[in-house]
């Protein structure tokens, strides 16, 4: 128990996450719409390299780029062609960056990465992988984050959630978190 006492208490549910801005990565889809000139408009996936390849740009970074950003970019690219052109980019299929990925490993019924979503939660995050398989130790699960540059063991409860519905339970989850749900002892 004693161990337990120096570990920080993670966000009440009711605390906003932090203000974080979408940033494409490998996987999205994206659809350029390029004003006025429907011919290099189009929808085109993030390869796994980070770039996308349109019409008229070729190899043009995309992961890590807002998305407005990449339409500037493809602005400039588009530039040598058209005169004054107005670009804008949508994400279609949301993937996102692998540090803002929420990652599950361990007893989850469907361990995975998840996109991470504005003011999500751990329940959101255990509806999204199906809950936990019968072996696992949920109230010896944690989340590991990043805070300040450094990474944080940070103890949650899913089994008083899931099994006694107990709301306190559900605690905010930040971008680049890992849930780690490990396996009961019999």
């Amino acid at each position: 128990m004693a161990g337990c006492a120096s570990q920080r208490p993670l966000a009440a549910p009711a605390e906003t996450s932090p203000e974080v801005d979408y940033l494409i990565g490998p996987g999205d889809s994206i659809s350029i719409n390029v004003w006025r000139n429907p011919e290099v408009s189009q929808t085109v996936p993030v390869r796994p390299d980070g770039k996308i390849t349109a019409p008229l740009v070729e190899d043009l970074p995309a992961s890590g780029k807002t998305p407005s950003q990449l339409a500037r970019d493809i602005e400039k690219a588009l530039a040598r062609y058209i005169q004054q052109p107005a670009v804008s980019v949508i994400v279609n299929g949301f993937v996102g960056t692998y540090d803002q990925q929420i990652r599950v490993i361990g007893q989850a019924a469907k361990p995975q990465s998840l996109p991470y979503r504005r003011d999500m939660s751990l329940m959101d995050v255990l509806i999204a992988v199906g809950g936990v398989t019968e072996f696992a130790a949920g109230n010896r699960a944690s989340i590991v984050r990043k805070v300040d540059g450094k990474q944080e063991k940070l103890p949650v409860r899913l089994s008083d959630l899931i099994k006694d519905g107990d709301i306190s339970a559900n605690v905010r989850m930040w971008p680049g978190d890992i849930l780690i749900i490990p396996e009961s002892f019999f």
